[in-house]
């Protein structure tokens, strides 16, 4: 099912939100939430789980400048929503990754019937603390719908007192910005594969749509592969993009009984992966508690899987890590697939490719700046992209942690971050800012 092109900077002219939503539907978030969610609903269906809010930037003072009845009328809205006939179908009887009837019909019954839970909301300090407290398997579905909320009603604020001509010229700098960008990456010949991974800190959902339709238009659908936008690429018939994310071994890690136990958990979860999905769908994400240690107690049979994804730390590093752990095991890194997937933007990923090109089976999955990226486009730089999650912090009453190989995205309390980079054996991390 098709959708019509729609003139944005009007659309942003006359915002009315109860004819122009910001999350407009349930399917309205990332594939990779949507295949977790089946596991977990598979494994651990009665955990209790916590997300909240994070504002990493924190010198932008969300509380005041969003407007709390606003965010209230978005998040309920939310709430409200439910799978389609048509959305249920699609997810039912479309194939993804090369498989049909990826979702089981347990699953489907589950999630035809599902609303998202309550959510709990108060001002502190001029940031937002939004709490999402249930059962994991609903409550895991409020975090793309939450951040996408958040990150528009920004947009919103800041582009409210914009005349019409001045939208119309904003807009058409930003679609400018992107096409160069585009253009920049044809260079990079027939083998680039890039995909969307941009809906949770999008600027809003109508320029994530034209940044996809930008994409297929500019670089195919031999190199652009697909969205992680489920929405958008159902109504657009592309490839829905995702395997799975940090969220699943900070909840398993969480609810380790034992130093022990707590060392297994990020195998106990991909063993889990392993017996649903196989494929593109086996991709590791190593670096929740260090890629390096991850790797070096890694089981064998985690070396047969189809590649690895790199979302924090130097990505240089850590794909020679990948190559060298490959080679070890007497896997061919040729055969491997590598997606670079933290702060991408054209530079980096024309550096990436060139060097990795050949060498492993390279893609790229970009996110905040190609869906938000505004920078020096009004005045103040006020729609300059900043790094918002909203993450599972407890499960069944204990708190969740994660390390990665950027200290500056560990999350979780200081006692328990230090506990568990003493047992999974981490030395000395190099910081890098971070700004999406």
């Amino acid at each position: 099912m098709m959708i019509p092109n729609v003139d944005i900077a009007t659309r942003v002219y006359n915002h009315k939100w109860k004819i122009d939503p910001i999350v407009r539907s349930l399917i309205d978030t990332d594939f990779y939430k949507l295949l977790m969610c089946q596991s977990v609903f598979r494994n651990r269906p009665d955990t209790r789980v916590t997300f909240s809010l994070i504002n990493r930037t924190t010198g932008i003072r969300l509380a005041d400048l969003i407007d709390e009845g606003e965010l209230r009328e978005q998040l309920d809205h939310a709430r409200g929503l439910s799978l389609t006939r048509g959305e249920s179908t699609w997810l039912r009887g479309n194939t993804f990754y090369g498989k049909r009837q990826m979702f089981r019909p347990d699953f489907m019954e589950f999630l035809e019937n599902l609303r998202l839970p309550a959510y709990q909301l108060e001002k502190r300090d001029g940031q937002y603390e939004l709490t999402f407290e249930g059962s994991w398997p609903e409550v895991m579905l409020w975090e793309i719908p939450a951040l996408a909320i958040i990150m528009e009603l920004r947009s919103r604020a800041v582009l409210k007192d914009m005349g019409r001509f001045e939208l119309q010229v904003l807009y058409a700098r930003a679609m400018t910005c992107l096409w160069e960008k585009i253009e920049g990456l044809r260079g990079l010949g027939p083998d680039l594969r890039i995909a969307d991974f941009g809906t949770r800190r999008r600027h809003s959902f109508l320029w994530q749509d034209w940044c996809v339709q930008a994409m297929v238009e500019g670089l195919g659908d031999e190199r652009f592969i697909g969205t992680s936008n489920c929405l958008i690429a159902m109504r657009r018939d592309i490839e829905a993009i995702g395997t799975n994310a940090h969220e699943l071994p900070m909840v398993y890690a969480a609810l380790a009984d034992s130093d022990d136990e707590l060392r297994q958990a990020p195998y106990k979860v991909l063993a889990d992966w392993h017996e649903e999905h196989d494929g593109m769908l086996r991709i590791i994400l190593p670096d929740t508690y260090g890629t390096d240690k991850f790797l070096e107690h890694a089981p064998d049979w985690l070396a047969g899987w189809t590649g690895i994804r790199i979302d924090s730390g130097d990505p240089v590093k850590g794909a020679e890590t990948a190559i060298r752990w490959w080679q070890d095991r007497g896997e061919d890194p040729r055969e491997k697939l590598i997606i670079f997937s933290d702060g991408l933007d054209v530079a980096r990923i024309r550096e990436l490719f060139a060097q990795f090109h050949g060498r492993v089976k390279v893609s790229f999955g970009w996110g905040t700046l190609l869906t938000n990226d505004f920078r020096g486009l009004v005045p103040g730089d006020g729609l300059a992209p900043f790094s918002l999650v909203c993450k599972a912090v407890a499960a069944e009453g204990r708190p969740t942690v994660k390390l990665s190989d950027n200290p500056e995205k560990a999350t979780g309390p200081r006692d328990e971050i230090a506990r568990y980079r003493r047992v999974f054996d981490i030395g000395r991390q190099t910081a890098f800012r971070v700004e999406v």
